[in-house]
């Protein structure tokens, strides 16, 4: 079949190395792609959230099945889009409902929603800017540290987790007043801090049945141990080490189970990607968030551990068979690093020739942030390559990769050395 990838960096490119070794797969096209997605299939230069467009790409390329990538399409209402227009119902589309969607465009909707379902959580309460005063109390009420999440999508950058009491105080001033996020934060989500350690659950559902993916953790902090500004993501591996057969079971019991069932009762469709951020605390797993769609740079270490057929599962997906279907997972760990532009998550430059990729020798190179000019590959992003390695444990799998990310090179290039430091 013809197949359509809907975005351009890591992830998208991700799906596209797994789904090009499909024989499912008759012709690949990525909209709008990168340099990396351009050696294996067909780029076409589109916006993600134009639909008129895609519906028009769909119908000359013959499309039979549209994978969507980021979030902002499936905010948007790309699935409703699909549903509603005669000549694209026969599309497979990959990716929830609108309202489906709203657990990760709305923080608020993603509380009430896991409230109505006795998911557990961190508490929490929100805010408008009629409601400020009511927020300062309720900071009052809390101890350090204190987070605050802009409702809406702010590109994986829209908490902020403070020590100081005025200083959060001032923040969410910023959020709700002054649009420190833009619309995103026109509502804040202020919860209180759980202390413990992150890690990812992924989970493919056809709207009744699912299959949990394998796990994963990823890095956001642009500095060594976790510090410095949120980025989204400067590395992952997976398995998670941690999460042994014990935890997952409580997982799957408390979380995913009640998450799939509430999609369910509430009559939503959903036939997707549903990524379930999770703090342990103790023993005990909590939801920090959910997105709908693949995490970034989690995919490219969770597809990569995924043998079975990828368009078959999606296409089960679909037409709701997962239960048709087993996974087969790779044994092995997987490791990624990213590597980022110089200054990045604040201001960085485009257009730095980027060399040694082709000296790059059993690793896989993902594309995020790239290129092509005049035939040769740049810096387009701020996350730039990531370079995953597959081995017997996550420590040998992030010693290959960091192997080989030193032979990558472009003006001001940056990575974290540190990945994994949490897991030893």
């Amino acid at each position: 079949m013809n197949i359509l990838i809907l975005g351009s960096g890591g992830r998208e490119h991700t799906f596209a190395y797994m789904i090009a070794q499909s024989k499912r797969c008759d012709s690949l096209f990525v909209a709008p792609g990168n340099a990396g997605t351009a050696t294996i299939a067909t780029n076409i230069a589109l916006s993600v959230t134009d639909f008129k467009a895609i519906e028009q790409s769909v119908k000359e390329h013959q499309i039979e099945m549209v994978i969507v990538g980021p979030e902002d399409p499936l905010v948007q209402g790309i699935a409703d889009y699909f549903e509603t227009t005669e000549s694209l119902q026969d599309v497979m589309l990959i990716g929830p409902s609108k309202r489906g969607a709203l657990l990760e465009g709305s923080k608020e909707r993603a509380k009430e929603f896991m409230a109505q379902h006795n998911i557990p959580t961190a508490a929490y309460a929100s805010f408008t800017a009629e409601s400020i005063e009511a927020g300062n109390e309720f900071l009052d009420s809390l101890q350090p540290p204190y987070v605050l999440k802009a409702d809406g999508l702010a590109a994986g950058k829209g908490v902020l987790i403070l020590e100081d009491l005025d200083e959060a105080k001032q923040e969410l001033a910023n959020m709700l007043t002054h649009q420190k996020f833009g619309a995103a934060s026109a509502t804040v989500v202020i919860e209180e801090f759980l202390d413990g350690i992150e890690l990812s659950v992924f989970v493919l559902t056809d709207g009744e049945n699912y299959k949990i993916l394998p796990t994963a953790k990823d890095y956001k902090r642009i500095g060594e141990g976790d510090t410095g500004l949120n980025t989204g993501g400067m590395g992952a591996i997976s398995p998670v080490p941690f999460a042994d057969q014990t935890l997952m079971n409580k997982i799957e019991q408390r979380i995913v189970k009640p998450t799939i069932d509430g999609l369910k009762s509430e009559k939503i469709d959903y036939k997707g990607f549903v990524f379930i951020g999770l703090i342990k605390v103790g023993d005990e797993p909590y939801v920090i968030e959910y997105n709908v769609r693949m995490g970034d740079p989690e995919t490219e270490v969770v597809l990569p551990r995924i043998k079975t057929d990828l368009v078959e599962l999606l296409e089960k997906t679909y037409k709701k068979q997962l239960n048709n279907i087993e996974i087969e997972i790779d044994e092995r760990a997987a490791a990624t690093v990213m590597v980022v532009s110089g200054g990045y998550p604040e201001a960085y430059d485009k257009g730095k020739e980027i060399a040694g990729i082709s000296d790059i020798e059993d690793s896989i190179v993902f594309h995020a942030g790239t290129a092509i000019n005049v035939g040769k590959t740049v810096t387009n992003g701020g996350r730039v390559i990531a370079v995953t390695s597959l081995e017997k444990d996550f420590k040998q799998a992030l010693k290959k990769s960091y192997q080989n990310v030193e032979k990558l090179s472009f003006d001001r290039m940056y990575y974290r050395t540190d990945i994994g430091f949490d897991l030893a």
